[in-house]
């Protein structure tokens, strides 16, 4: 089985600090800039699982990469240059506290308030007669706050963000505005590889200069949900669950195996084999959402690689 970065201890000229995440990990500069790597750490259910996926952290980092190019045209983002596959470097921002989730289908978290009576989800209507994974007449915009370390992020509606000033008015309509714009975006490119952009996540974040842009991961499987579109209307009217391309998959593993990040519960063992499936797993979805084949970073020693890398750009830079 291929090598894993799963935790790295680098020391970059210039660095101030580092931030690790439960997937990223984040080195800030005194020149404002971030060097933030993706590693191929696991997380589902707010638990980083014990080993590491192989490629995982690369596919991440090339799948945003492709994302944030494809849509600077209409918002920008953060990112400067990636000169490593798990690498991505960018200007530093004060983020917004608080996550843009946009949803075209009554999906996951959507379809599960739906079921237990609820109508309206962020202070947002859904309409009656509904089932899960319909199309929403409008995309709908549910934000959750920006969960401290350890806690869950929690749903707000958009009265609350601005009652509670953790967002401007005149912000939070901007970041209303790229929220849609992006999600038709990344709708379009999902089109055209014959997929279904069910619904994702955003982040945004100010520079230093008070611009508003986009930070962090896009349109990747982490961070969004797929559907198959050849087939979907087809299983909606016979009521079947639809194909997806998300880590809905691992969620769906370790709830069968017992365990769904509750007080108590142990992570279920993961064989090198079951490994080695979620990794391709992800490489199948890497070359669906991108249409492009995945081609393997040199994993034979990993970390000396992504620093000399790093080091390597920051002394052109």
């Amino acid at each position: 089985m291929s090598n894993t970065i799963f935790d790295t201890n680098f020391t970059f000229p210039n660095q101030k600090s580092v931030y690790k995440g439960k997937v990223r990990e984040v080195y800030a500069l005194e020149d404002d800039r971030l060097i933030m790597i993706a590693t191929d750490r696991l997380s589902a259910f707010d638990v980083v699982m014990p080993k590491g996926i192989p490629y995982k952290g690369q596919i991440l980092n090339q799948i945003a990469t492709k994302m944030m190019v494809s849509t600077a045209d209409i918002v920008p983002n953060w990112l400067m240059a990636t000169p490593d596959p798990n690498v991505a470097i960018g200007h530093a921002c004060e983020p917004f506290k608080v996550e843009m989730v946009i949803r075209g289908y009554m999906s996951g978290h959507a379809a599960r308030e739906y079921k237990a009576g609820k109508r309206l989800l962020c202070g947002v209507p859904m309409p009656e007669g509904l089932k899960e994974n319909d199309k929403f007449p409008t995309p709908m915009i549910t934000p959750a706050t920006k969960a401290e370390m350890g806690d869950h992020d929690e749903d707000i509606s958009k009265e609350d963000i601005l009652r509670r000033g953790i967002v401007s008015k005149d912000d939070y309509e901007i970041l209303e505005k790229y929220t849609r714009d992006l999600f038709q975006r990344g709708t379009e490119i999902a089109a055209e590889r014959g997929l279904i952009l069910v619904d994702t996540k955003y982040e945004f974040g100010k520079t230093k200069e008070g611009k508003i842009v986009l930070i962090d991961e896009i349109h990747t499987p982490d961070s969004s949900r797929y559907f198959y579109a050849d087939g979907y209307q087809q299983r909606q009217d016979k009521n079947e669950p639809q194909k997806q391309l998300s880590k809905e998959f691992v969620r769906q593993w370790l709830i069968s195996n017992g365990f769904q990040g509750l007080e108590g519960q142990k992570v279920p063992p993961m064989s090198d084999e079951y490994i080695e499936s979620v990794s391709e797993r992800y490489i199948e979805l890497y070359e669906n959402i991108t249409g492009e084949a995945f081609i393997k970073a040199d994993t034979e020693h990993i970390n000396d690689r992504i620093e000399t890398n790093i080091l390597n750009y920051l002394n052109k830079a």
